[in-house]
């Protein structure tokens, strides 16, 4: 019995692991808006269901890193549902007070850039399997707008 219970898990497990998944991308990390006193950053994650209907969203967690220094984060509950056979984009953004830059001004002085790592982690509740986190992580460089970008 014990044998027969055994070969059941296995088998159960094995078509799981053949089970498709949602797949996620982060791209186009940019500055969403300027003010006198912050900067808004925003990301892009694109999600592609390969389910025939609407998948939920639970969560989606994300941060933002500079100069090995957490910058900026936020958190998405309940974002809506991913379209069947499709793709979802949906925007992640962050605001970043100015009085932290002035921290990194080793990093932004030389090429007035910000060199970044950003962080996702989206959760989903897939049919079966249940609560499934992807985690993301993507690198890059942000130009920071001069003045004549701002006036």
């Amino acid at each position: 019995m014990a044998s027969l219970i055994q070969k059941m898990k296995e088998t159960a497990a094995d078509k799981l692991s053949k089970v498709q998944k949602p797949t996620c991308e982060l791209s186009d990390v940019d500055f969403k808006d300027v003010t006198r006193k912050n900067l808004t950053l925003n990301g892009v994650l694109s999600i592609d269901n390969p389910y025939d209907h609407d998948l939920p969203i639970v969560t989606i967690k994300y941060k933002i890193f500079s100069a090995n220094r957490e910058i900026g984060s936020g958190q998405l509950t309940d974002p809506g549902d991913i379209k069947a056979n499709g793709q979802t984009k949906i925007d992640l953004p962050t605001t970043v007070p100015y009085d932290f830059l002035w921290n990194l001004m080793k990093d932004v002085g030389s090429d007035w850039d910000i060199d970044y790592k950003f962080e996702v982690g989206a959760e989903f509740k897939l049919p079966i399997i249940g609560k499934f986190t992807i985690p993301l992580s993507t690198t890059g460089t942000m130009k920071l707008p001069t003045l004549s970008d701002m006036f």
